[in-house]
């Protein structure tokens, strides 16, 4: 069990979990998570860590089926720039491994960010915390637990 899962049972939240054989060799996790679970690419979503130009890192969910735009990103979080965090970074400030990091049950509670795509969505998946485990579940709750706020993030 991971520490999303944990999070999301401990508020009594509605969701369900999927799994897929993970292939080592994928060169985009999203992409293959939406094409093992037949799901479209614009309701399965990434959580990708940025590196502010004040040295915040902020959290950015986004579908796979778009990029982050990180002028964008900076613009939500208040800075003048964003650049992607190392992965090193990003693996120790959430405690996910790159390619299974959940926006859910982070070791730290970083400014985050929900792409607004989001909004016309009755659920949406993201990472359950580990390459191969999917979550999915209703974006208002995404959001409650995680104090994501709603933004234009992805360019298509």
């Amino acid at each position: 069990m991971t520490p999303a899962i944990k999070q999301l049972e401990r508020a009594g939240v509605s969701f369900t979990l999927a799994e897929y054989a993970h292939d080592p060799r994928s060169p985009a996790y999203g992409e293959e998570a939406a094409r093992a679970l037949g799901l479209s690419p614009d309701e399965v979503f990434k959580t990708l860590l940025a590196k502010l130009d004040d040295g915040r890192l902020a959290v950015a969910i986004v579908p796979v089926s778009g990029q982050l735009d990180l002028k964008a990103l900076a613009r939500a979080a208040g800075a003048r720039r964003a650049v992607m965090a190392e992965s090193a970074e990003a693996q120790r400030a959430t405690g996910y491994l790159v390619g299974g990091i959940s926006p859910l049950g982070q070791k730290r509670r970083l400014p985050t960010f929900l792409d607004a795509s989001a909004e016309a969505l009755p659920a949406l998946n993201v990472s359950g915390g580990r390459r191969g485990l999917e979550i999915r579940l209703a974006p208002a709750d995404l959001m409650r637990l995680t104090g994501a706020r709603l933004a234009p993030l992805a360019r298509r």
